[in-house]
């Protein structure tokens, strides 16, 4: 295609841009350097919303690690505890003595961390089997809340509030219970294990939260059950009222920000609720320390930054000239830039504007226009099996293959991206676009480029062909539909083939159509 009278318009357009630039550059530095506040706020704001984030998601995974394994022990606990029911429930079991019969019952449930006590307890709550002692110690728990719900009707795994175990050592615990129920359908006891709070103290051990975060468990009725930083005074208070607390409830989990009832500090709340367990996962990051490294980091931009901006107004006049140099030499490069690298022929970026030019001129000259898309065949596989450098001279080859089958001054083959390649015929009817597009096929076939994934043996092409007349209501973008339509119909009939579109106006069939599908006609 002859270019030159397009290269010259292009260059004017270039320098008229240019120029309207200039103009603007010491007028404008005032409001560029306004600019760059701007963006630089808004890089700090998103800063700030990326630290908060990852507070959001640091939180995230120390109540989803502590869900584990809060989840995972109690299930044990509560193994332990169907086992000594199914235990009692057989006569063999409870007819060795007594030390035996400890052994079976508890196994090695017993020796386990955290584990205070492991006991049977008969209807009326006295001690009748004993972990840690073959003659059971003396202590009646019928008052207690855990006692109580299982007598009541079988609550099923009970676990209790925070309490003050005291059977030998006064230990902040919790009690998981199991009703034992006889054989006719009476109250016949409870198991029950006793667990010191220490295992919910450790488990937040030595997590960073900053200077003011925590982290708690806290249960459905509103008691504290542990909070790191741990404090004895905080354990078992009735936090229920707070706000905090209320929305814990509602959301069952999620995360806000609010003030805490505890210390008054603004945290973000990050909260769980565990399922089938009565207890509330929450990790509390104070404001404070989420944001206290970007603020130092705010602080230091925003001084670089308003320093930056003086600097600029003042020196906007001597990079004026540069920025002049500069642009000129990028209008340059732009106006160059305009082949693919790899096959030489003209970019996808050109073929739109070529393709846009032509379209407009055949539409004021009334002349035919044609179309086409070329791709070559299983060339992915071309790829895995040959390597990427072989691909490249495939692309290469087929390229020129392309470029010396199409002659005339206006014709324009360009790379359309990776396999795919495009030709614009103008002045070029159907069956003109056709014998093209039989010819670059050929050519192609003619290369003989060994293809072991072909089911042809070597490097093969489909091509779709669409064409335009001034009698025709379509469009540019018909156009291209139409010919990616074609390469496709070529595809699916077997590949190594020219399809090209074929658009009959109402109820009337060229005559040339023999076979049409979906508006293709395959040749």
């Amino acid at each position: 295609m002859k270019t030159n009278e397009w290269f010259i318009r292009q260059r004017d357009r270039f320098k008229c841009k240019e120029s309207t630039a200039l103009h603007g550059i010491v007028y404008g530095a005032a409001l560029i350097s306004l600019v760059m506040v701007g963006l630089c706020a808004l890089v700090l704001y998103q800063s700030r919303q990326d630290a908060l984030e990852r507070t959001r998601e640091t939180s995230r995974n120390v109540a989803l690690i502590a869900e584990r394994d809060i989840v995972r022990n109690f299930e044990l606990y509560d193994l332990s505890l169907q086992a000594v029911i199914e235990g009692l429930a057989q006569p063999e079991v409870m007819a060795l003595p007594d030390h035996l019969r400890r052994d079976v019952l508890f196994d090695r449930a017993a020796t386990a961390k955290y584990l205070e006590a492991l006991l049977v307890l008969d209807e009326t709550g006295d001690i009748v089997v004993d972990s840690v002692s073959e003659v059971p110690r003396k202590a009646n728990f019928a008052d207690s809340a855990f006692f109580k719900a299982q007598r009541a009707g079988d609550a099923g795994l009970y676990i209790s509030d925070p309490l003050r175990f005291t059977l030998e050592h006064d230990m902040q615990s919790i009690v998981l219970s199991r009703r034992i129920t006889r054989a006719d359908g009476t109250f016949g006891g409870v198991a029950m294990i006793a667990i010191s709070l220490d295992y919910f103290r450790n488990l937040f051990a030595g997590l960073s939260l900053g200077e003011r975060g925590s982290a708690s468990v806290i249960g459905q009725s509103g008691l504290m059950v542990m909070r790191q930083p741990y404090d004895v005074r905080i354990i078992g208070r009735d936090i229920k009222t707070a706000s905090t607390f209320k929305r814990f409830i509602a959301e069952k989990e999620g995360d806000f920000s609010d003030t805490a009832s505890i210390d008054n500090v603004r945290r973000l709340y990050t909260f769980k609720t565990l399922p089938h367990l009565p207890f509330i996962i929450m990790v509390a990051m104070a404001e404070t320390d989420i944001y206290a490294t970007w603020r130092r980091r705010a602080l230091t931009i925003g001084s670089l930054m308003a320093t930056f901006g003086l600097a600029f107004v003042g020196l906007s006049a001597v990079l004026g000239t540069q920025l002049r140099r500069r642009m000129r030499a990028e209008s340059e490069l732009q106006l160059l830039a305009r082949t693919d690298g790899l096959t030489g022929l003209n970019n996808r970026r050109t073929f739109g504007e070529v393709l846009d030019l032509e379209w407009r001129r055949a539409r004021r000259a009334r002349s035919v226009f044609s179309l086409l898309f070329v791709d070559i065949d299983r060339f992915k596989a071309y790829n895995d099996t040959y390597g990427h450098q072989a691909g490249d001279k495939a692309l290469a080859a087929v390229a020129k293959c392309i470029g010396e089958s199409i002659r005339r001054p206006g014709d324009t083959a360009a790379r359309y991206g990776g396999e795919e390649f495009v030709v614009v015929l103008p002045n070029t009817p159907a069956a003109g676009a056709s014998f093209i597009a039989e010819k670059i096929r050929v050519a192609i076939s003619d290369l003989s480029l060994a293809h072991a994934g072909s089911e042809f043996g070597r490097v093969t092409a489909s091509i779709g062909t669409a064409s335009w007349d001034p009698e025709s209501a379509m469009d540019v973008s018909d156009m291209l539909k139409d010919a990616d339509r074609a390469l496709y119909r070529a595809k699916a009939m077997g590949r190594n083939m020219v399809a090209f579109a074929s658009r009959c106006a109402g109820e009337v069939i060229s005559a040339e159509c023999t076979d049409i599908e979906q508006g293709l006609l395959v040749r």
